[in-house]
């Protein structure tokens, strides 16, 4: 793909999304712990055809040339030798940005990029003021990978919890997680193990915890919330009534409801979570 050159004044915005992955360095913007910088495209006036729709991603595909002015283009990519040029960048980061910190962990069938140009999204559109965090683990980025996403999940919990443990220790008062799908799993088990050390709260720093269209079982939802114990803030389930992913998901599981559609208000009240329809 290749980029076009346009003007400053042409660009909406450019935001710089910190990464901390667990997929391995294929291509030339994957990496451990990188900051890639993403132009995205004005919103022009409702009498005109708008370049960008809050909720959007306008983006190329395939071998398409992207232009910062109409499509969402990720440019300059910045690597760390590791954990400690991370952390020390993004708390640099945090203390100039109004020291709040925005967790985005993405879901199934999610590519490096999907995750990329979302977290933009969501960023710019809600006009969140601090800085912006992706997590992202190695879903296969494919349809038919959900038994692959499942495992790779499961295996970036530890990842996580680390990840939220050295946000906790830069100058943020408030770290806000936004998962969505499969993504809510890994977060739920990285908040699990959070309450098990005893630092459910990391430290009185975690704000907002926000499950999107949540890809996990019931009753092992429950159980995870019984483990991590009422939240003072209730976790926000968001949920979806045409989410292709939570139905291959409920029939692999021999049709076991998911969080994600499952119906009873006042039982997930009862757990600390709170339903919102979309």
């Amino acid at each position: 793909m290749t980029t076009v050159t346009v003007p400053a004044s042409d660009i909406a915005a450019t935001h710089a999304i910190f990464v901390a992955t667990t997929r391995k360095r294929a291509r030339k913007i994957r990496g451990r712990c990188s900051t890639v910088t993403v132009h995205r495209p004005p919103v022009l006036p409702v009498s005109r055809s708008p370049f960008h729709q809050v909720g959007a991603i306008e983006r190329v595909r395939g071998s398409a040339n992207s232009n910062p002015a109409k499509d969402f283009t990720a440019t300059e990519v910045e690597f760390y030798e590791g954990a400690p040029q991370f952390a020390k960048a993004v708390g640099a980061d945090i203390a100039t940005r109004g020291d709040r910190a925005l967790v985005f962990v993405h879901g199934f069938n999610n590519g490096f990029d999907d995750g990329i140009y979302r977290l933009t999204q969501i960023a710019h559109d809600t006009k969140y003021s601090g800085t912006p965090v992706l997590f992202s683990w190695a879903s296969s980025g494919k349809t038919t990978g959900y038994i692959y996403d499942k495992e790779s999940a499961n295996a970036a919990r530890d990842d996580l919890e680390e990840t939220l443990r050295m946000l906790a220790k830069t100058k943020a008062k408030s770290i806000d997680i936004v998962a969505h799908s499969i993504g809510t799993w890994v977060t739920m088990e990285a908040l699990r193990q959070l309450a098990i050390t005893g630092d459910r709260d990391l430290s009185d720093k975690l704000g907002y915890v926000i499950l999107a269209s949540p890809d996990i079982d019931v009753d092992v939802f429950k159980k995870q919330m019984i483990r991590y114990g009422k939240p003072d803030k209730p976790f926000a389930i968001l949920l979806s009534g045409d989410d292709r992913a939570l139905r291959l998901s409920s029939l692999i599981s021999g049709d076991k409801p998911r969080v994600g559609d499952y119906g009873d208000a006042a039982d997930l009240a009862s757990y600390g979570a709170f339903r919102w329809s979309t």
